[in-house]
């Protein structure tokens, strides 16, 4: 991305913090202690169900509150206000525009649960004033958007987190240690799918006027002017271009998250992909069928979604497989994981069943308020959540494109293709700027 230098990339480990006492920076810009027991306030910028949700497990720790939601939906707002007066006993202050919580001094940090279109911009303007964040995944709708948020992250020394709560997951992490223990032989080959029953059609919908307590212009932003369709608002607003990257971004980063960290993978060298409309006469338009090869260079992944059907690879709905010479090692978030050795390679079959206990979610935000005390950054650092998304990303340029395509991860662009470069770092729509 023209403008931004490029760094190097950085793996987050969840090791040990120190808790009390550390200086961290205000929304004012004055230096502020932020001790183990003190409270630490944060705002909800977009609250559907993903920024709800999180807010509700944010709020299992104790320590944290919650003085203002942001929305341009009077109705999720409304549902907003609820979970922090259930939680809370308190009422927040509200807002449609994000901007105004930026110079408020009693927030420390912003948890953006908007649509993925959303993500790039509060997070910039949060880490320029002197905030943390927590952003969903995936983190941005292009790799070009996704370095920028890099890049305010370590300008502004703020803890930036993807949250893909996975990363922290126990039986995920035993998984990935038994990969690493090189028992499994030499590993050629990783497959990640999802194949997603409760995936629907959103069907063919007209046009409407927009609902009323709606900012449908904010809602925009800097995406392309469209008259209001409700099929590509709130949800299913993730199997449009203009705002998301259909299931390869959305459940594609939680996979190859999962894939990358076992193998210890930067970038991909080469990337393709096939697929379309195969399932769905509808409107959307990302694919409901889609395969994505990537060469990493000393083993090969393979992506793969099918909608509607909840039958997927391995006879799992979802999960990721690891190919060695000794034996494969199977992972899903469900139901655990197995090793499957292959016949007198002398490896013992395993199934381990997903372990109870507190959920990842809970996990991975202790691990961003720990990271808020410490200073330190996050399993799932914004430079994590990066190279993770750009090769979700990746695959889509490839299918979009038809063209096999090479990948220069230094300097973030793709090679020989200078005609791609809009999908790496997509136009924003005026008055919308994305600035570091």
């Amino acid at each position: 991305m023209k403008g931004i230098s490029r760094r190097k990339f950085i793996r987050g480990s969840l090791g040990s913090v120190a808790a009390a006492g550390v200086v961290a920076r205000s929304a004012a810009g004055q230096d502020a202690v932020v001790g183990a027991n003190e409270r630490i306030r944060v705002a909800l910028i977009g609250s559907g169900g993903m920024g709800r949700g999180d807010l509700r497990t944010f709020f299992q720790h104790k320590e944290v509150d919650c003085p203002v939601v942001c929305d341009v939906d009077d109705a999720m707002i409304a549902n907003a206000v609820k979970t922090v007066e259930k939680n809370r006993r308190k009422t927040p202050d509200t807002t449609k525009d994000f901007r105004s919580i930026m110079d408020r001094k009693d927030v420390d940090a912003c948890i953006v649960g908007t649509p993925d279109h959303w993500h790039a911009l509060p997070t910039i303007h949060a880490c320029q004033a002197g905030k943390d964040v927590y952003v969903e995944k995936p983190l941005a709708t292009t790799i070009g958007e996704g370095r920028a948020m890099v890049e305010a992250a370590r300008k502004y020394n703020r803890v930036v987190q993807m949250g893909t709560q996975w990363r922290v997951g126990k039986h995920w992490g035993e998984a990935v240690d038994y990969v690493h223990s090189g028992k499994l032989g030499k590993i050629r080959l990783v497959r990640c799918w999802a194949a997603l029953g409760w995936f629907n059609s959103v069907g063919k919908v007209e046009d409407s006027p927009t609902p009323a307590g709606v900012d449908y212009d904010m809602w925009l932003g800097p995406a392309p002017s469209r008259p209001f369709n409700k099929a590509r608002f709130h949800f299913t607003f993730r199997w449009f271009w203009d705002y998301a990257g259909g299931l390869m971004t959305d459940w594609g980063v939680h996979l190859i998250n999962i894939a990358m960290w076992a193998m210890k993978a930067k970038t991909p060298i080469q990337v393709s992909s096939v697929g379309g409309k195969f399932a769905f006469d509808d409107m959307a338009e990302t694919p409901d069928t889609q395969s994505a090869i990537y060469d990493f260079k000393d083993f090969m992944l393979i992506w793969e979604h099918q909608a509607g059907t909840g039958h997927g690879a391995e006879g799992r709905e979802h999960g990721v497989a690891f190919y060695g010479t000794n034996g494969t090692l199977i992972v899903d978030h469900t139901n655990g994981w197995e090793v499957v050795p292959e016949p007198k390679k002398g490896l013992e079959p395993i199934k381990k069943r997903k372990a109870k206990g507190r959920d990842s979610r809970f996990r991975l935000a202790g691990d961003f308020l720990n990271c808020m005390r410490s200073r330190q950054r996050s399993v799932m650092d914004v430079e994590v959540g990066h190279r993770v998304s750009a090769v979700a990303h990746l695959g889509n340029i490839a299918l979009i494109s038809k063209r096999v395509i090479g990948w220069d991860a230094e300097k973030e662009r793709i090679i020989g293709h200078d005609d791609l470069d809009h999908l790496v770092t997509k136009p924003y729509r005026a008055p919308w700027k994305l600035k570091v």
